[in-house]
């Protein structure tokens, strides 16, 4: 209310001094006292009641304009929203709204289509990579060459992982859920780690794999491959282990893999899925730091939940959580977002058809 009437304290010493013009004009004029008193005196109630009536009127209008702000999922379409004031005090406002909304909004469409650009080009250097790694493979596997395999396969994983971070960003685009059982999933992560873990003669331990999730298959098959790849990274032991364990607990199917491998510091593991961090005491050359940083935002685009627990020396497990829910309800993710878009658009032509009808 205080900062309602400094704002408008100029306009209220206007009307106040108009008053006092009249009122000594009446007086010099030979008015009667008590008719001059109370003239003042029923002009400052009304201006009083025209002031809260005033700043409770703006209360609401703001209070309004604040309610659809908050419900709007995109705050840079607001202007879209409001409907111009009729006053010429806010009329400036609204325009440096419109036109600052408009110049961003051209510079939102601008990054989009250079970062859609940035992706189509991403793949299509992605899949001519591929092809010559693919002739590269066979041609290992008719020399039985098993190093120059598993360099191959380090770039294969190097190039999967530009791939996906370039497709990160938009995965809803590119999401398919079906219902899967994780001993589908775990055996086809195996199968593309088969030559490296019969050469380091890594014994993998599966158990109660016979649950399903309702998930996309090729992101979660990307994220364990990531997790596994990194199990076999950093083994050190002469006797090396994967133990790969599903468990269902209350609403959520939990899958743990876990290795017998050097570990994580504890002061490290807040930092395990940060962009780029290798470990304080890891080889940088091992690793590019990519890895569980994808991971983690995928399994967040996903819907999913991943914890690291380590001890340095004894193990590192990573715990993967699935929402124990129906294919159609995961589905109902994805239709959920496409209805709240639709909506907006509905509300947005609805307000600016209502607002072109008061306006005339």
């Amino acid at each position: 209310m205080i900062n309602y009437i400094e704002e408008k304290i100029w306009l209220i010493l206007w009307y106040v001094a108009f008053v006092l013009l009249g009122l000594v004009t009446m007086f010099l004029l030979d008015m009667d006292t008590t008719f001059l008193i109370f003239s003042f005196i029923l002009y400052c109630i009304l201006l009083i009641v025209y002031i809260i009536v005033s700043y409770h009127f703006s209360k609401k209008k703001n209070k309004e304009i604040k309610k659809i702000v908050d419900e709007l999922e995109e705050k840079y379409l607001v202007s879209e929203l409001l409907k111009k004031p009729k006053n010429l005090e806010n009329e400036g406002y609204y325009y440096a709204l419109k036109k600052a909304t408009k110049a961003m909004n051209d510079k939102i469409t601008e990054l989009e289509h250079k970062y859609q650009e940035y992706e189509e080009y991403i793949e299509s250097f992605v899949h001519e990579i591929k092809t010559p790694l693919a002739a590269l493979s066979l041609y290992s596997d008719n020399k039985k060459n098993s190093e120059l395999k598993e360099e191959i396969k380090k770039m294969d994983n190097l190039v999967e992982q530009v791939l996906y971070y370039a497709r990160s960003e938009n995965t809803e685009k590119d999401y398919f859920v079906k219902k899967i059982k994780l001993s589908e999933i775990i055996h086809q992560v195996l199968m593309q780690n088969k030559d490296y873990l019969l050469k380091n003669k890594i014994r993998v331990e599966t158990k109660n794999l016979d649950l399903s999730v309702a998930t996309d298959e090729k992101w979660v098959v990307f994220i364990i491959n990531q997790i596994i790849n990194n199990s076999c990274k950093y083994m050190n032991k002469e006797e090396k282990k994967i133990m790969i364990n599903g468990k269902t607990e209350k609403n959520k199917i939990i899958l743990e893999i876990t290795d017998n491998g050097c570990g994580i510091k504890e002061s490290d593991l807040p930092r395990v899925f940060e962009k780029g961090f290798t470990g304080s005491d890891r080889k940088k050359e091992h690793s590019t730091g990519m890895g569980l940083f994808l991971c983690k935002k995928l399994c967040n685009k996903l819907n999913l939940n991943i914890t690291i627990e380590s001890k340095v020396q004894e193990y590192t497990k990573v715990i993967i959580i699935f929402p124990k829910s129906s294919l159609h309800e995961r589905k109902n993710v994805w239709y959920k977002k496409i209805l709240t878009w639709t909506n907006f658009w509905c509300t947005l032509v609805a307000t600016k058809e209502r607002n072109e009808y008061y306006d005339e």
